[in-house]
């Protein structure tokens, strides 16, 4: 397909997103978008979904917050480095414990919000819905999904430059952001 047409189904498929947000909070099917500042090699507007039935919403715009990957990975028990995760957003990856248990972990070390990338690393267009597990637990702090993809890049680049978190915005505004300028990630589809 000729780059215009490419750029035109974009636009549309933004449009029907965007049109389709409440104006307060987000619901289920819905997008939250967040920016990369740094490093610079992933700074682009990347695409979550809310948890189903459980978690918070975002009731505060974060211009400069820290996302740090979860030590280990997954955030299934004690973090080795949860105090670097209070007051910011911590990065999980899917897998070994349910999305509400996850989330649970990440607000006992005073997470602001979990992002939990799927642990299929070459997944680039197939959302998971989280669900509340059937413990009847809850959280109160935001759980977003993120694909594979997405969650793999993030953290190859600060493994790669030996940093132990990216500074994040979220979440971003998009219909803000004229659609030339929109720097979304290049493995993505948008």
């Amino acid at each position: 397909a000729a780059p215009g047409a490419a750029m035109l189904r974009r636009s549309l498929w933004l449009c029907f997103c965007l049109c389709s947000c409440p104006a307060r909070g987000l619901r289920i099917h819905e997008y939250l978008y967040f920016q990369v500042l740094s490093p610079g090699d992933i700074r682009y507007i990347f695409t979550a979904t809310p948890a189903k039935d459980f978690g918070g919403v975002f009731n505060t715009r974060y211009d400069q917050i820290h996302l740090v990957p979860a030590d280990p990975p997954e955030a299934c028990g004690e973090l080795n480095n949860g105090v670097f995760i209070q007051d910011q957003i911590a990065l999980v990856e899917r897998g070994g414990c349910s999305f509400l248990s996850k989330t649970r972990i990440i607000q006992e070390h005073g997470g602001r919000a979990v992002i939990i990338a799927d642990n299929a690393y070459d997944n680039d267009s197939f959302y998971i819905e989280m669900i509340q597990d059937s413990t009847r637990r809850t959280a109160d702090i935001p759980a977003l999904f993120l694909l594979g993809r997405d969650g793999y890049m993030i953290r190859r680049s600060l493994e790669q430059h030996g940093l132990p978190w990216a500074v994040i915005s979220i979440p971003v505004n998009v219909t803000s952001i004229p659609t030339y300028e929109m720097m979304q990630p290049p493995w993505t589809f948008w």
